[in-house]
């Protein structure tokens, strides 16, 4: 159980209890990594819309994907832990709004990153069919597939819920989680095995393309320690995105651990799996990038130039004058 008191001076979480400045504090730092990585993924968006170059390319066309699926995913789980403390319950039928786009959301990215990595294992590995089988409109089937992927994951859950609530749970109020939601046991027991399956599925595919690209890197490309550090960021990411689909067994184990860190374990673990790899995506495939860090780092100067112009500047000390006159 999660409660919280704006007006109290304590918050209780799973019948423990936190000071009420250590849930404030927590709630500015996760809004404050909120905004911070939004601000750089928006810049990479705009970024995107501006230059015919990258909604032109596939890789990009994945990225942008990727960028913008984790600023819905960060909000939508932001806003989720905020509430779990200002208001503690809420409707249902709003809660399975927030809770399925966000399930969807935190799903599609390792799918994402998947796709991404069998369009740099095609580049690398099978240049010359790249340009037939890496098109704009295969990139856009293959997110359409990413999200019916994780729909199928997460609607029978609902249809579950359907099925076993009776009528009143859905004019009730309810801890907005989705263990507290979708608490039949048919859904723990489907929800272990689905994750089971992705996580085998996604690292099967991950395992085989960047070690072919690592071999064909090997052979074919001058810049072999560039190439290798790439890899290894990728795959560093995965690994925290990947972390979604064991979070559940991966707390249960550090509770029988440390029974008495409860609230520690908690917030660690969803700042490590929800926050976390959405600051290494724009680090590892925007600013990393040299074509997109070059049309971004135009647009900041000009930004910048824009406003520091002389003319601006004048024109913005000569507004008050005016208006006293």
């Amino acid at each position: 159980m999660n409660f919280s008191s704006l007006n109290g001076t304590s918050t209780i979480t799973g019948s423990r209890t936190e000071s009420f400045t250590v849930a404030v504090t927590k709630n500015v730092i996760v809004t404050a990594l909120c905004i911070s990585i939004n601000s750089i993924n928006g810049t990479l968006v705009h970024t995107f819309r501006k230059h015919q170059i990258f909604y032109t390319n596939p890789r990009y066309i994945l990225f942008i994907h990727l960028v913008i699926n984790d600023m819905m995913q960060l909000v939508l789980t932001t806003l989720l832990h905020i509430i779990s403390y200002a208001l503690y319950t809420i409707s249902v039928p709003f809660c399975l709004i927030l809770l399925i786009i966000t399930i969807l959301t935190t799903l599609n990215t390792p799918l994402n990153l998947a796709g991404m990595a069998v369009k740099c294992y095609i580049a690398i590995c099978i240049p010359l069919r790249h340009g037939q089988i890496c098109t704009v409109k295969n990139t856009n089937i293959l997110i359409g597939l990413i999200w019916a992927v994780s729909a199928v994951s997460i609607l029978p859950d609902l249809f579950i819920l359907l099925a076993t609530e009776p009528l009143h749970f859905f004019h009730s109020k309810v801890l907005c989680s989705r263990d507290f939601v979708f608490r039949s046991s048919y859904s723990l027991k489907k929800r272990d095995a689905s994750h089971i399956v992705c996580l085998v599925l996604v690292w099967l595919i991950l395992f085989y393309t960047y070690f072919r690209i690592l071999f064909a890197a090997k052979e074919a490309t001058e810049d072999i320690k560039k190439a290798r550090n790439t890899i290894l960021l990728h795959g560093f990411q995965l690994l925290l995105c990947m972390l979604t689909y064991v979070r559940p067994m991966l707390e249960q184990g550090l509770l029988y651990l440390l029974p008495k860190q409860f609230l520690a374990i908690h917030f660690t673990s969803y700042v490590i799996v929800q926050i976390l790899p959405r600051f290494v995506s724009p680090i590892v495939y925007g600013l990393r990038d040299q074509t997109f860090r070059k049309h971004m780092r135009r647009y900041l100067l000009c930004k910048v130039s824009i406003r520091n112009h002389p003319e601006n500047v004048l024109t913005s000390n000569m507004r008050p004058t005016m208006k006293l006159q």
